[in-house]
């Protein structure tokens, strides 16, 4: 068996609610977000895990910091799994972003593989830096289960790249806010996805 992890994306903010790019902007979950972190952690409450890790990022570290408090552990936050470094884009909606970066814009919607978003990353970096940081926190814990809490385009990117599929279609990945996915993660990248985008504990919320 390789290490199994329960990979998680952050509880809801007042800027995903929005529908705003929130990248490396430092944004707090919302009440929807802790109501969402507290669900998650209810339902992984019977798991036995070797260590939490998540981005360093305050949303991503408080929906992590619920569970983890029931286990008795601490978060290890970790930078390389922050989300998409959106650059200029941050705080903007889709719409804002059309207006005032058309061109950059319409390389991203069609190929954000090697397309550098301004002042921020591409989808090929965001991959590389995210997998890496799975790969490592397998091999510290072999045969073992750990939940890690990022970000929608990080986990989506770390998810399709594990899969080789082409990374300029991404976004055919749904990653709802607090949702589960696990993924068997063996060494030299080889993994199996057993679970993916599930938001059952989140009826109700």
């Amino acid at each position: 068996m390789g290490c199994k992890i329960y990979l998680v994306r952050h509880g809801e903010t007042i800027w995903n609610h929005a529908l705003r790019y929130q990248g490396h902007a430092d944004i707090p979950l919302n009440e929807r977000g802790h109501r969402q972190a507290r669900a998650l952690a209810e339902r992984t409450r019977g798991e036995e895990f070797a260590a939490f890790y998540a981005s360093d990022l305050r949303r991503a570290m408080d929906t992590a910091a619920v569970a983890a408090a029931l286990h008795g552990k601490e978060v290890i936050p970790l930078a390389s799994l922050r989300e998409i470094n959106f650059g200029a884009w941050e705080g903007l909606t889709r719409e804002e972003i059309k207006k005032r970066f058309p061109e950059v814009a319409e390389r991203w919607w069609r190929a954000p593989y090697n397309t550098r978003l301004p002042g921020g990353e591409t989808l090929a970096e965001v991959a590389a830096r995210a997998v890496g940081a799975l790969q490592e926190i397998a091999e510290r814990h072999p045969e073992s289960k750990v939940m890690v809490v990022s970000h929608g385009g990080t986990i989506r990117a770390a998810i399709g790249y594990l899969l080789r599929m082409d990374l300029n279609q991404y976004w055919r990945l749904r990653q709802d806010n607090a949702a589960l996915n696990i993924i068997e993660l063996y060494e030299e990248e080889k993994a199996i996805l057993m679970l993916f985008n599930d938001t059952s504990h989140l009826d109700g919320i």
